[in-house]
């Protein structure tokens, strides 16, 4: 399974803990897909919602293409996501529970050329919460030194 990565919310996994992934399709225009293939996409504040039992991508930043005949879309404009039905129903009670988003976590091209997004049900974490975490990455990091260092000698 060959995965092209456009772009990935690193802030995400920061600022949520992620309890469960699916991944959409997207519905873009040509020069979007065109865009997102040179890397121009941005999922920082992104975030997915339901509307009208559809689910909608908002605040993702698919820069405009230089080369596109006509006058470009806006960059920040809702994406529908494709999705079954049924995954959208079982999202729908998922979403309803206090402090759980859906947020994109990366923007890839599957096998087929497909432009995909894998969304991240996620968690809000506490200021403590994200303290442990860096804490635990920042002595995991120097465990990793000291066995190098260990190895070369």
């Amino acid at each position: 399974m060959a995965r092209k990565i456009v772009s990935r919310n690193k802030k995400a996994f920061h600022d949520y803990s992620i309890e469960d992934t699916l991944e959409a399709g997207m519905a873009l225009t040509g020069p979007e897909v065109k865009s997102l293939r040179a890397g121009k996409a941005n999922l920082k504040d992104g975030y997915a919602q339901l509307k009208n039992g559809e689910l909608f991508l908002y605040n993702v930043h698919i820069s405009a293409y230089s080369f596109a005949t006509y006058v470009p879309q806006d960059p920040l404009r809702p994406r529908k996501l494709l999705l079954h039905r049924r995954e959208i129903r079982k999202l729908i009670g998922q979403l309803h529970e206090k402090g759980i988003a859906l947020i994109p976590l990366q923007i890839y091209f599957g096998d087929n050329g497909k432009a995909k997004v894998e969304l991240g049900l996620a968690r809000g974490k506490k200021l403590y919460d994200k303290r442990a975490a860096l804490k635990e990455k920042e002595s995991n990091r120097e465990i990793e030194r000291s066995m190098r260092r260990g190895r070369e000698e």
